[in-house]
């Protein structure tokens, strides 16, 4: 039986449609074929059994494994380092326009000595729920799902191999200079397209994707500190975007544990309007203006789509259909037993409030830093700021998706404020029609009803919700925004007792799970989101010695590719749905801001707001 790996043993590749987790020793075990919310192929991380894998690497005994990815690229080189010899993998996803064609290369070449290389190829179609049939045309197999799912693939070699019972495997002995090669390739039908030989996998569409990341790389603008960090970050983002749709989805997972053994898994394979327009931020900071863009375009036609802004969804596919209905696959045992596996996600009916907040937030940077905002444009953000003018003091599930009881959260009213105080600032500086004295006087009692009436004299901080006495970490996002000043008294004794109630060191839990307030058992890891912000807040409030202290430290938890999951346990493992948008985009967030207070610091400027 294949063994589980840990969730940081893994290197993430992609195409821009969908992408594959590969093992440090040479194992693609999570692979969804063809769009990132597609049925696996394989899936041996959520069932080491029968989930299904693809494995390359020798047979000789006491292998050393290193993993790195090219330099400004999203290829992954693999290294098996024995007695006998070193080979070296190469892992990649051909960037194409076209949806149908998707691919992933493999090639392993012998550096030194000899080795013996195994191969086994073991399908398990649409979740592993279907069977398949394997037709050989030539020495290409062509492999179909049995199920409904109607995947089909092509697979290719530059050596032979053998079929057992649906499965493809070979052993060979390679010496220093040999090489070999494989490909899969969707398809509809045999053929449904012109085909493409080995050589062109290996050597063209090689080249084309090393140039297609590097090239992208260079739009970026960043020339500060921790560049190679905050741009691996960006690339993982770019990963988990769609070159069709142009929608990010929030992990390229899904049902990762939380905890092991824990019921909390869940689908983060869709696109929620907060954690994409947080990613569309970073983008746009960093230079990259296309792909703020795109997803603005992606947005505006979810605004066309509904009648009222209530009809707004938190979370749609990445094409932006709107039916995420959850399922349990009793069929997966889950990673290290962690059930149930669940697809789909039924908090997408849930009512967040805090979404309009990050959605008018990124129309209104990109109406700054990437292209004015057109007044059909305009007519959709005035819909969604009128509409938290008078829902603004409605219970929600908040930003955690609380499946229990709706309630008053302070992250949510926070991005109230954050809605109407750009809304007006947009409306300002483009001169747009709208009601800016009734917005500016519901935007001021936000304020004063968050100061007076989250305040908890015992705790002497901000709290969860309305009459709560639980701390919650999201309350770290109140100065990013500029809705208080990180001068603010009520402010620095609200940090003062985050830090003594929810950080280990540079570690951030999101709240105190005794609460009850998510209605779950089980325990979680710390939140890397929130620890970047964590780290970010003390950047503005002027505590940079401690600030850059932390990010530092945050900089060893990510895995040997500089890669993160949701959550760190307590023996500093990764946790949760790998790789997570929002732990890279916050890590973007915080060097950014951590790296120009630096600057101003070294130049003598003054500080500038946040």
């Amino acid at each position: 039986m294949k063994d589980y790996h840990s969730i940081e043993d893994y290197g993430l590749i992609g195409n821009l449609h969908t992408t594959a987790l590969v093992s440090k020793t040479g194992s693609i075990d999570y692979l969804p074929f063809t769009r990132c919310d597609s049925p696996t192929v394989f899936a041996a991380i959520l069932d080491n059994e029968n989930g299904g894998y693809w494995r390359i690497s020798p047979e000789n005994g006491d292998v050393r494994y290193k993993q790195q990815y090219l330099p400004d690229t999203g290829i992954l080189l693999t290294r098996f380092l024995a007695k006998d010899g070193i080979a070296e993998l190469t892992d990649f996803m051909p960037v194409r326009k076209s949806k149908e064609r998707g691919a992933l290369v493999r090639e392993l070449k012998v550096i030194k000595g000899k080795l013996r290389i195994r191969m086994d190829c073991r399908p398990r179609m649409n979740y592993a729920r279907s069977g398949h049939t394997v037709e050989w045309q030539d020495d290409v197999a062509i492999i179909s799902s049995n199920g409904d799912d109607g995947t089909c693939f092509r697979f290719m070699s530059s050596v032979a191999v053998e079929e057992q019972d649906g499965n493809l495997s070979g052993c060979w002995e390679l010496k220093q200079g040999d090489r070999i090669s494989f490909v899969i390739e969707s398809m509809h039908n045999a053929t449904a397209f012109e085909q493409k030989d080995l050589d062109y996998f290996t050597q063209i569409a090689f080249h084309d994707t090393v140039n297609f990341w590097q090239t992208w790389v260079e739009e970026s603008n960043y020339e500060g500190r921790w560049h190679e960090m905050v741009l691996r970050s960006a690339i993982t983002l770019k990963m988990l975007t769609s070159y069709e749709f142009g929608s990010t989805i929030a992990a390229a997972t899904f049902s990762l544990p939380e905890a092991i053994g824990s019921i909390r898994n869940w689908d983060y394979r869709y696109t929620w309007i907060r954690d994409a327009a947080f990613t569309m931020s970073s983008f746009l900071r960093l230079g990259f203006l296309s792909e703020a863009g795109q997803f603005i375009d992606w947005l505006m036609r979810r605004c066309e789509e509904i009648q009222e802004a209530s009809d707004l969804q938190l979370m749609y596919a990445v094409d932006g259909t709107s039916n995420l209905t959850e399922q349990v696959l009793d069929n997966l045992k889950g990673y290290k037993g962690s059930s149930p596996v669940r697809i789909g996600n039924k908090a997408f009916r849930q009512f967040q409030l805090d979404i309009y907040g990050e959605l008018i937030q990124t129309i209104y940077l990109y109406d700054r830093h990437g292209g004015p905002v057109t007044f059909e444009s305009w007519k959709h953000v005035q819909k969604f700021v009128d509409f938290v003018a008078s829902n603004w003091q409605r219970k929600d599930h908040g930003i955690w998706e609380v499946r229990g009881n709706k309630e008053e959260f302070i992250h949510s009213k926070i991005m109230c404020w954050v809605a109407l105080d750009r809304g007006i600032k947009l409306a300002q500086e483009r001169s747009f029609p709208g009601p800016l004295d009734a917005w500016r006087e519901v935007r001021d009692r936000i304020y004063l009803d968050v100061y007076e009436n989250f305040w908890n004299e015992e705790k002497q901080a901000f709290v969860q919700y309305r009459g709560a006495n639980v701390l919650d970490a999201s309350v770290l996002i109140m100065p990013l925004v500029g809705m208080f000043s990180p001068a603010e008294p009520r402010w620095q004794s609200t940090l003062k007792a985050i830090e003594e109630n929810l950080t280990t060191g540079s570690l951030v839990y999101r709240y105190n799970l005794s609460s009850n307030v998510d209605n779950l058992p089980g325990d979680e890891g710390t939140f890397c989101l929130c620890s970047f912000w964590y780290i970010e807040s003390l950047a503005v409030a002027g505590d940079l010695q401690k600030a850059r202290l932390y990010f530092e430290k945050m900089l060893g938890y990510s895995n040997h590719l500089g890669l993160y999951s949701e959550q760190v346990g307590l023996q500093g493992q990764l946790l949760g749905n790998f790789p997570q948008a929002f732990t890279h985009l916050a890590l973007i967030s915080a060097a950014l801001e951590l790296n120009l207070s630096l600057s101003d610091l070294q130049s003598r400027q003054p500080r500038r707001p946040a």
